[in-house]
């Protein structure tokens, strides 16, 4: 099994510059704590031993050429007082084990210097007291016990290096996080940005930042800037067929009622009827909800509009799953109802039992119609949401004199909401199940 690392970092830009930032900061205290502080205060500390084991060699030759110990203490107390040391001798027993504390960084080369000079060192105590070196050593006259300064041994205060290292390097940190957030803030607005545009909505935004986020930020503004042209004048030319083509078709039903009623003319009103329910439909998809603005709105008074609606034209719909309180989203009403009505037509021209649920997430609502008519197999769902598809199956959204536009506006919709529409099939009814996911 191959492990990666992977999971375990930052999925956010900010977080993995921040990583960038400051993994090479530790491993650079890291690096000059051992390479600097350890070799740069060990070899001080050595240098300094030797002076004081010369000093101690002078007191030991005077303790051992006195003849008993007595004369040995009278003769080496003054001169370990010349060297800043306390002499006692005879000293109490003590145990032979060096000691020292766990954050002591020069410590080990202490003992370590101390005893390649004395052979007959039987203790080195760094612990007991603080600031002070107790040396214990053999004697012909008995334990012989010497005190010392520790800076006498060792470098003064090592750990301030350390201390002003790591405040140094905070602070710096602290530095970089606070550059670093103004940097990536640019990219942060683009993305708001370029999501608000996916749902429709045109931010304000201006480029900022390095050369290449508004670089980035420039291209998106022309971007969207060719979009919504296309949109407008998409909308216009549209705007121009649709009275192009109502005005001949209100003629000819002007001029088809003015003829007497036989068959022959009520064929003609029905496809007068079909042109105008496909011209409708044509409208409606080329149009989308680009005249719309978003505002807030409540979805269940909107699914409440399309039950009676429905109710009006002599059908059933059930609303099974309803918001537990009320909630508004920010949305474009007419445009979701339109959605959410093509796909309750759509299942009501093919199924008996039609339902109507709603679901409201902290990141999405969801508009649920499920039906129990033959549905659309898996294979052919996504072909079901293309414009003017057909399909060869018994659920076909063109059945019934429709175009197949109805799954494609709702899609347009979904996505024009930053959601999507998703088709399967319903555990409850077993029919065909559409989700149109908004997102918010």
């Amino acid at each position: 099994m191959r492990f990666s690392l992977k999971p375990l970092l930052p999925r956010s830009l900010f977080g993995r510059a921040a990583l960038i930032l400051v993994v090479p900061i530790v491993t650079i205290q890291l690096i000059v704590s051992i390479a600097f502080i350890q070799r740069h205060f060990e070899g001080v500390t050595r240098q300094l031993v030797q002076g004081v084991l010369i000093e101690l060699a002078l007191l030991r030759e005077a303790v051992d050429k006195a003849p008993d110990a007595g004369a040995a203490m009278t003769v080496a107390a003054p001169l370990a007082a010349s060297f800043n040391m306390d002499l006692t001798l005879p000293a109490a027993a003590f145990a032979p084990s060096d000691r020292k504390n766990w954050f002591d960084l020069t410590g080990a080369a202490v003992t370590q210097a101390l005893r390649q000079g004395l052979p007959d060192l039987v203790s080195v105590d760094l612990a007991a007291v603080n600031g002070r070196v107790l040396l214990a050593e053999a004697t012909r006259h008995g334990p012989m016990r010497v005190a010392l300064d520790r800076s006498r041994v060792s470098a003064s205060n090592p750990h301030q290096l350390l201390v002003i290292m790591i405040l140094a390097s905070i602070l710096m940190t602290l530095i970089a996080y606070v550059f670093l957030r103004n940097q990536l803030r640019p990219i942060k607005k683009l993305a708001e940005a370029a999501e608000a545009f996916g749902k429709g909505e045109a931010v304000p935004y201006r480029p900022r930042g390095a050369l290449e986020v508004r670089a980035a930020g420039a291209a998106f503004l022309d971007m969207r800037a060719r979009i919504e042209r296309a949109l407008e004048t998409r909308t216009r030319m549209l705007s121009g067929v649709s009275h192009d083509l109502r005005t001949p078709m209100t003629r000819l039903r002007l001029g088809l009622s003015m003829l007497p009623e036989d068959e022959d003319t009520a064929a003609l009103q029905s496809d007068l009827a079909e042109m105008e329910r496909l011209v409708d439909d044509f409208l409606a998809f080329v149009r989308g909800d680009a005249l719309e603005e978003p505002v807030q709105a409540d979805p269940m008074q909107i699914a409440r509009q399309i039950v009676d609606n429905v109710a009006r034209s002599g059908r059933a719909l059930r609303l099974l799953r309803t918001l537990d309180q009320p909630a508004l989203v920010r949305m474009r009403p007419q445009a979701v109802q339109r959605a959410v009505e093509n796909l309750v037509a759509n299942a009501l021209r093919h199924a008996n039992t039609v339902t109507l649920s709603l679901v409201l997430t902290e990141r999405s609502l969801r508009f649920v119609v499920e039906d129990d008519g033959p549905g659309i197999p898996e294979n052919q769902r996504e072909a079901a949401m293309a414009p003017f598809a057909r399909l060869d199956s018994a659920r076909d959204p063109n059945r019934g004199g429709g175009v197949g536009l109805g799954l494609s506006i709702a899609a347009d919709v979904a996505r024009s909401h930053g959601g999507r529409l998703m088709l399967g099939r319903s555990d409850t009814l077993g029919g065909l199940r559409a989700e149109l996911h908004l997102a918010r």
